[in-house]
């Protein structure tokens, strides 16, 4: 399920992507070109290998375990104020 966010910067329902200009930084909300439907939070970013690391969104209890993926791969979501 999507969670796009909410005044507080977490995702909420009603999400949609941002425009493909968009830069992304740390701590971004993304989606996967792979696995729509899913949220991810950007945690670093290497413009030398273009990738960046990822998590799932939200948390699970025991927290989420990082990826890579290709920054062509990730999707960025436009934070919507509730």
């Amino acid at each position: 399920m999507p969670y796009p966010f909410s005044a507080g910067g977490f995702p909420t329902p009603g999400h949609s992507p941002l425009p493909p200009e968009a830069t992304l930084h740390p701590g971004s909300f993304v989606q996967l070109a792979c696995r729509q439907g899913a949220s991810y939070q950007v945690i670093s970013i290497d413009d030398e290998t273009d990738s960046c690391w990822v998590r799932r969104w939200p948390l699970t209890r025991h927290g989420s375990p990082a990826f890579s993926v290709s920054q062509r791969d990730v999707r960025p979501l436009q934070e919507t104020i509730l």
